[in-house]
């Protein structure tokens, strides 16, 4: 039976159309994947279903069991938001309220439609908290959100979404963030309960990969329009629409520069890192006396000159704990040294260090300031390493900086003046790694640099760090838990598990014979 039938949406904003004329629809029990790079209207589609678009005009026919969705009242959709359609947000940690327990806010909707007294829905959303996966649901239920791992947080969404049993989920990028691993347990989730429900599922996503593992059927967006759609398995294997040719071809190809058989000088080494954090300690002890958490444990590396070291693991492993003693952001023990040199408390001598090894972090849109120019944004490093550089100087260093990786001023105009809220999110991480690389570092640390982004963005970025190293000889400390970046970036690899390096090795010899256990499960993940 057809649950939902779409002829002929279309969505605009003023005179602009994001969403022109699309059709599709969804039987009952069904999985369909609404795939396309960001800006194809994917979530509009799915947010326009809920009168969910502020300030957009919508036009077309959206049949629900029997109703036109566009055609409701705002009192109308309300009914329907939740109890008859639900929806899974792209990130957790906003969409989630961080002044109230997870428990309360699960509970809230099972008060509002399913008319439970406070009690009952408190036992409730224990209920679907355990249901999810998650460990020591009652205690899980009083933590806030800042409590829980990314993996808890969206299982957390997923019970509240199916508090009422809805028809139909709508599900944005629900593992765009997390690991392999938990995403595919996010993914086995979501099957099992809608097999167990006969839900339909609409899944947005840019992740062909979870498209294969997930979806039955596919529909393929550019630039608001749906180019080609059909049976998952007969799309993949013979795409007829070129913009499908394209993602299916973007997918991370390795061409980085052989290693040499000379032993190359180290940039970056370490000797049984160790970091710590204090943690309180329950009961009367804790009025003397901290504990440790110890989130890294003994690590031991070297980083040789132009090669790419990846780092991989879950969340949690220490990959980013590891990235961050290795910038000397956080304190730690053991040996670490750039270029020979190790860090110390000398803070002239660490700002020499700090030249030679520079980050490009995982969001660019949260690492960039929504207050400071291109110029300004780009040039920050040569006013604090090149103090003594005139302004005219600075800005020609901008533009050449900006036109390596390719951002020419002349193919966008005003470019120095703009702020990073007006550029992609590609763009937005050119921009991060142009600002890394203009005081001219020797090391690049790289966390999560493409994870955000969509499939031939992310191959756009990874093309542009490939050319870099080679026309520079940089070297790169690659944190990630793509297994498919790492096969293409990386000329060794350490596989992280609770703080600890399990193994390491060369890439290829690594990922064809993985001996630790938890190496095993990480690739078969992938």
């Amino acid at each position: 039976m057809t649950l939902l039938n779409v002829q002929d949406l279309s969505v605009k904003f003023g005179d602009k159309t994001v969403v022109n004329r699309i059709s599709f629809s969804l039987e009952a029990g069904e999985r369909l994947a609404l795939v396309g790079e960001s800006g194809s209207g994917k979530t509009i589609t799915a947010l326009s279903l809920l009168g969910l678009v502020q300030n957009a005009q919508t036009s077309g026919q959206c049949m629900f069991n029997g109703r036109d969705l566009l055609s409701l009242s705002e009192r109308d959709l309300r009914a329907v938001r939740g109890q008859d359609i639900a929806m899974i947000f792209q990130e957790p940690m906003t969409a989630l309220n961080p002044l109230f327990t997870i428990g309360d806010q699960i509970a809230e909707v099972l008060q509002l439609k399913q008319a439970l007294s406070p009690k009952q829905s408190a036992l409730a959303a224990i209920e679907l908290i355990a249901s999810t996966g998650i460990p020591e649901p009652a205690r899980r239920a009083q933590s806030y959100p800042h409590q829980l791992s990314g993996g808890q947080r969206q299982r957390a969404m997923i019970a509240m979404a199916l508090a009422c049993k809805p028809k139909l989920l709508l599900a944005d990028e629900p593992t765009t963030a997390l690991d392999v691993s938990l995403r595919r347990g996010i993914l086995a989730l979501l099957a099992d309960v809608q097999r167990q429900h006969n839900m339909a599922v609409l899944i947005i996503t840019h992740d062909l990969n979870l498209v294969r593992y997930f979806a039955q059927r596919v529909a393929v967006m550019e630039q608001g329009h749906i180019v080609e759609q059909g049976a998952v398995a007969s799309v993949f294997s013979d795409p007829q629409h070129p913009y499908t040719h394209k993602l299916l071809d973007s997918r991370p190809q390795r061409d980085v520069v052989a290693v040499s058989q000379q032993v190359a000088v180290p940039v970056l080494s370490a000797d049984m890192l160790r970091v710590g954090y204090p943690v309180p300690l329950a009961g009367l002890k804790g009025w003397f006396k901290k504990g440790e958490f110890v989130a890294l444990k003994g690590a031991s590396f070297q980083l040789p000159a132009g090669q790419t070291l990846g780092v991989i693991g879950e969340s949690g492993s220490g990959k980013s704990t590891l990235a961050l003693a290795a910038l000397g952001l956080v304190p730690f023990r053991g040996g670490l040294s750039v270029n020979g040199q190790p860090w110390g408390r000398d803070a002239a001598a660490n700002k020499a260090l700090r030249r030679q090894l520079q980050v490009v972090f995982q969001d660019p849109f949260s690492s960039l300031s929504p207050r400071m120019t291109v110029e300004d944004i780009v040039g920050e490093g040569l006013r604090v390493h090149e103090p003594a550089s005139t302004a005219a100087t600075r800005q020609a260093l901008v533009v050449q900086a900006l036109a390596d990786v390719g951002m020419d001023v002349n193919s966008y105009p005003g470019l120095l003046q703009r702020y990073p809220h007006e550029f992609s999110g590609g763009q937005r991480q050119r921009l991060a790694i142009a600002r890394a690389l203009i005081i001219q570092p020797q090391t690049l640390v790289l966390d999560e640099p493409t994870s955000a982004l969509d499939v031939t963005i992310q191959h756009q970025v990874l093309q542009l760090l490939q050319r870099l190293q080679r026309e520079r000889g940089l070297s790169y400390l690659l944190i990630t838990h793509d297994v498919d970046v790492i096969r293409a970036m990386a000329h060794h690899v350490i596989v992280m598990q609770n703080g600890e390096i399990v193994e390491s090795g060369p890439v290829a010899a690594l990922f064809a014979a993985p001996q630790h256990p938890y190496t095993q499960s990480l690739l078969q993940a992938a």
